[in-house]
């Protein structure tokens, strides 16, 4: 068995970004993009008291809408920890939380039976060492008084690497490691990343890694080519976009993917975002994902307190009950090697392909990519009814293709995605 076996049949997880921002609420970048400097962003530090955090809630909303996995931030851009680091003091556990509240998450995430992740980033707009003026993306990057601040890169990279290791032994296995981001000069070995993968791996080595240390949401690194480097990772994570077709290879060889996609505009909890997708959208996305052999990490954003949004938890429960019906149809498929018909998407499991019908049709459905000899049996996945071929001397035109008929009433069952099963002989 391969390690990446279980990412790969699991295919979708939640992401969950939470820290300090959700106190300014106004997206996790409100740092680099109100140019804040580290004293004056202390007040949300000063602050922190989330009263209501519980991430059994949180494990439990992820379980009930269908996911398998969940990645959380350890330590987001502006450097705050919200575990328990003994190399900074710029920790939840020095807020008025008092909490770990990483092994929290861990332990309720378990408890659930749902694989963990956590989400390290590279960037530190916090750590004195890491760089200031002229970084494309540190807040005080066009600051003059910081144009001759010195820094050791190499003092924040032993901070970064010993803070990744305490991630690998204070916590039991870690699933995935997903780290976040490389750009401008900063990305491979500016991180010492072979030495830094070679670590992690010294620790577990079947944990997933994906492809950021050497690229970024727009960037698929060396995974790629039929030569990645050590440290290119394990999959590749495009950010708010579905690939038109997945990735492959120089030499054709599928490459494993996750796209990372968040419910309203925003990673962090912002307060006057409300600009949230649909959940039936959200799951034709997923359908999607799977189709080009794909995951999807959909993204949570709590506010301060510690509570999911009452539209993302309505979203997650909205999707959880299309994949409660459904779900054969996402765990354990992949692409069906099929053109992708006009009024959906297919997905494949062994002998099984799933027709995604999301658009009604005049009459029956046809189920293009087979011949009638082919097909051994015809359901709706919701529901286990037996589904019958479409007889009519209207489809005289079309003999070798078979038509999947839905009886008197063409309207679709489920206006979002009702599947239908084709098992093949």
């Amino acid at each position: 068995m391969s390690k990446t076996d279980w990412f790969v049949k699991d295919r979708f997880g939640m992401f969950i970004h939470w820290g300090l921002y959700a106190i300014p609420a106004r997206g996790e970048w409100v740092r680099n993009f109100e140019r804040i400097s580290n004293e004056d962003y202390q007040i949300y530090f000063d602050t922190f008291d989330p009263t209501d955090y519980n991430p059994a809630k949180w494990a439990k909303a992820a379980k009930e809408a269908g996911m398998k996995y969940a990645v959380m931030t350890a330590k987001h851009h502006d450097g705050f920890c919200l575990f328990d680091s003994k190399l900074t003091e710029y920790k939840a556990t020095n807020t008025k939380a008092k909490r770990d509240l990483i092994r929290e998450f861990i332990e309720a995430f378990r408890a659930e039976g749902l694989k963990v992740g956590l989400y390290y980033s590279l960037v530190d707009w916090y750590h004195p060492d890491y760089p200031h003026y002229g970084d494309w993306h540190h807040p005080m990057r066009d600051n003059e008084e910081y144009k001759d601040k010195e820094h050791n890169l190499d003092r924040y990279l032993d901070y970064l690497h010993g803070q990744v290791r305490e991630l690998c032994t204070n916590y039991g296995k870690i699933d995935i490691f997903w780290f976040d981001f490389s750009y401008d000069t900063m990305f491979g070995e500016k991180w010492r990343a072979t030495e830094l993968v070679r670590m992690i791996r010294g620790y577990w080595p079947e944990v997933l890694i994906d492809n950021r240390l050497e690229g970024s949401g727009e960037g698929f690194g060396s995974l790629q080519t039929d030569n990645p480097n050590e440290y290119s990772g394990d999959f590749i994570c495009p950010e708010q976009i579905i690939p038109l077709d997945g990735y492959r290879t120089e030499s054709g060889k599928p490459v494993i993917w996750e796209a990372c996609v968040t419910m309203n505009n925003n990673w962090g909890y912002n307060a006057s975002d409300r600009n949230f997708k649909p959940a039936g959208m959200l799951i034709r996305k997923l359908v999607e994902c799977v189709s080009k052999g794909g995951n999807l990490l959909l993204n949570v954003g709590p506010d301060a307190k510690g509570n999911i949004p009452d539209e993302s938890q309505n979203i997650l429960a909205e999707i959880g009950k299309w994949m409660k019906k459904n779900n054969e149809s996402i765990y354990g498929c992949g692409s069906a090697g099929i053109g992708k018909p006009e009024y959906g998407w297919i997905t494949r499991k062994d002998k099984i392909l799933y027709y995604h019908v999301m658009e009604n049709q005049v009459n029956a459905v046809p189920l293009m990519g087979v011949k009638i000899e082919q097909i051994r049996r015809m359901w709706y996945v919701a529901s286990g009814a037996e589904l019958k071929m479409h007889e009519s001397h209207f489809l005289n035109s079309y003999r070798d293709i078979p038509f999947a008929s839905f009886g008197e009433n063409p309207i679709l069952p489920d206006q979002t995605d009702t599947v239908i099963g084709v098992e093949l002989h």
